[in-house]
């Protein structure tokens, strides 16, 4: 999507984000460019602010071979408000191309099974049509069944869903689909109605995850896999400047060290110091934060 964010100087500026977006430049960040491709797939129009998103994962090293094209269609559009670092956004996405990203049954299909990972968000699958949300699902299970690993992001934006049930069971359905599940609790907790962290974590696994990474908006986070969930103490929460895109961060530094081989405490830890330098920052995308 196009962003629209106040500077420090409180001028508006334009960039490119949205949540996989940026869980895909962050991974692309903390990880060697031998050790690993990364593409995005999406749907875009013939427009010149498309052809800016495109050039702009090129030059951030993100292949866009799977990137359909729509002369119909647009990118969506977004604005970024801040009160005391908390941000609160505005969108524009009716005639977004990316609505219609699942389409194309045999392009994604292709997409998926060149992959080793598969990363998706519940924000995916609020802007399809609720027939190509059962397609993406469909194809994401298979690809795990197939040894594929599969991570979801809930992210939950109930203003994008028909309904509070509907967004219940596509996210449980995308839970049982995932092979690593990086909820946050503030959204479970209004959608689901969990007490806990560690009951957040111990849903996801109940769910069908096989692992889950349960961000805590700066405080301990909890982890679960086979051996069951339980709390990472990560410090001291830090007062934020700009809290946009720090759980894009948390998710792309986490998955470069966990599919790096390391184990999940450590990949959860290093997501969460990633994310604690994103804050301090204003904007979703944040070189400095990446050590």
């Amino acid at each position: 999507m196009i962003e629209m964010a106040r500077d420090a100087s409180g001028l508006w500026k334009q960039g490119v984000a949205g949540d996989t977006l940026n869980t895909a430049w962050y991974f692309r960040r903390c990880t060697d460019e031998q050790d690993w491709s990364v593409d995005y797939f999406t749907r875009l129009g013939t427009d010149r602010y498309s052809d800016r998103i495109r050039a702009f994962l090129s030059a951030a090293g993100i292949g866009t071979a799977h990137i359909a094209r729509d002369p119909a269609r647009q990118p969506g559009l977004y604005l970024i408000d801040l009160d005391a670092g908390e941000r609160s956004f505005t969108y524009w996405r009716g005639q977004s191309a990316a609505r219609l990203l699942a389409d194309d049954e045999p392009a994604l299909r292709a997409a998926i099974e060149a992959a080793d990972v598969v990363y998706f968000s519940g924000i995916t699958l609020a802007i399809l049509a609720p027939d190509r949300r059962e397609v993406l699902l469909s194809l994401v299970a298979g690809a795990r069944r197939a040894g594929t690993v599969t991570v979801f992001d809930p992210n939950i934006r109930l203003r994008l869903w028909e309904s509070e049930a509907q967004a219940r069971r596509c996210i449980a359905a995308a839970a049982g689909a995932a092979a690593i599940a990086l909820p946050s609790f503030d959204d479970e907790r209004t959608l689901f109605g969990d007490e806990t962290p560690e009951a957040c974590a111990r849903r996801y696994l109940a769910s069908g995850s096989g692992e889950a990474v349960v961000k805590n908006a700066g405080g301990d986070v909890w982890i679960a896999d086979a051996s069951g969930p339980r709390c990472l103490s990560v410090g001291e929460r830090v007062d934020p400047v700009d809290t946009t895109g720090a759980g894009d961060a948390f998710n792309g530094a986490c998955l470069a060290r966990r599919l790096g081989g390391a184990d999940l405490p450590e990949a959860a830890r290093y997501g969460h110091a990633v994310a604690r330098e994103v804050v301090r920052h204003h904007g979703a995308l944040v070189e400095a934060a990446i050590g």
